[in-house]
């Protein structure tokens, strides 16, 4: 027997592959999560901007149709534009709460969740994950000033286009015109921002506009008919 082997054992060749990870695989999972945090980035981003065209619409569409109906029983330029800055300031107030008690309350009931959370599961890198994720959450005071700066946007669309004429009917005209242009604007921005398809949601944004302002201006037209004092 030879006793050089019995005594010194040959060692089991080691795989450096099987033990290291590749640098392949590695870079791969890098690639992968930047490409979901970018991913998740746009959609935020895109979240935001869709809220914001949405806001802008609705301040174009109210201020608008307030205005026309005004117009349809004042002629006066002034009795218009006053009409239009109390919309701008009463709605953007509106959407400004409204957005701050939305947000707040879904804020909180995601506080809430986190702290079950952090209860559940007490070792140290669920309390990291649970505090960045609380660092990511809303804030109800951008969320409120984001809309009622939205809002405003739109509602400064049809002051601007009535600030500066006198003629009755010219005024309508043009506030009726670049009312129009913009719900064309604000529909196609937000159909890309939705993926959907452009043409056909301007062109629905567009006749829902006119709707709103064409009923608007009939009704109180009516009402102004019907000899109540106006």
């Amino acid at each position: 027997m030879d006793t050089t082997k019995a005594n010194n054992p040959q060692k089991p060749q080691i795989d450096n592959n099987q033990i290291l990870p590749r640098n392949d695989d590695t870079e791969g999972q890098n690639d992968n999560e930047i490409q979901v945090e970018a991913i998740h980035d746009y959609s935020k981003r895109a979240q935001w901007l869709r809220a914001a065209v949405l806001g802008a619409n609705d301040g174009l569409l109210s201020t608008s149709s307030l205005m026309m109906g005004v117009g349809a029983v004042r002629q006066d330029a002034k009795t218009m534009i006053l009409t239009g800055a109390a919309g701008l300031v009463a709605g953007a107030c509106s959407m400004a709460i409204g957005e701050f008690v939305s947000v707040y309350s879904q804020y909180d009931i995601e506080v809430a969740q986190l702290k079950r959370q952090q209860k559940a599961n007490k070792n140290g890198d669920a309390y990291q994950e649970s505090e960045a994720t609380e660092k990511n959450l809303p804030n109800p005071l951008q969320a409120a000033a984001a809309s009622a700066f939205a809002f405003a946007m739109g509602a400064v669309v049809p002051l601007l286009a009535a600030a500066f004429i006198k003629e009755y009917r010219v005024r309508l005209g043009v506030v009726f015109a670049a009312v129009s242009l913009a719900l064309l604007v604000f529909g196609g921005v937000g159909a890309v921002l939705g993926r959907a398809p452009p043409v056909k949601s301007s062109l629905r944004v567009l006749i829902g506009g006119w709707l709103a302002m064409g009923i608007t201006f009939g009704l109180t037209k009516l009402i102004g008919l019907t000899g109540l004092p106006v």
